[in-house]
């Protein structure tokens, strides 16, 4: 443990001796200006990066070529909602899920972010869906 001898240091104030040591931001002299992230910034900074996409919902050459066999266009409410659909679907760790937007059936593989297949629901005769785990109506 070191101490101050303020005696020989001629210092006659509690302010004197705070300029002393401490620059004029507060900080003890030798302490970094880098700025650091406290744990609940890196928390949320992870947290956003998983449940936002990192790219636009893609739609595969399957549910491309299915849309438009089907005559199926999507307006832009729709196509909101279902990337709403997709995100919500991600944040509950679903993989491939099942999202209906109105009369649609959409296939998405969440971790892709990709449209695996589309359907209009009155062209689907059995409504059964295979290979998901989980499925958002929106």
């Amino acid at each position: 443990m070191s101490h101050i001898n303020i005696q020989n240091q001629n210092f006659l104030s509690i302010e004197q001796l705070t300029d002393r040591y401490f620059n004029q931001t507060g900080k003890a002299e030798g302490q970094s200006d880098q700025t650091e992230l406290s744990f609940q910034d890196v928390l949320k900074q992870k947290t956003l990066e998983e449940t936002s996409p990192e790219q636009e919902l893609r739609f595969s050459k399957h549910a491309s070529g299915r849309l438009n066999e089907r005559g199926i266009e999507l307006s832009d409410g729709q196509l909101e909602r279902l990337e709403d659909g997709v995100r919500r679907a991600g944040q509950k760790g679903i993989k491939d899920s099942l999202v209906i937007v109105d009369d649609l059936a959409f296939i998405v593989n969440v971790p892709n972010n990709t449209v695996v297949t589309a359907m209009d629901s009155t062209q689907t005769t059995e409504n059964v869906f295979t290979n998901i785990n989980g499925a958002v109506i929106m």
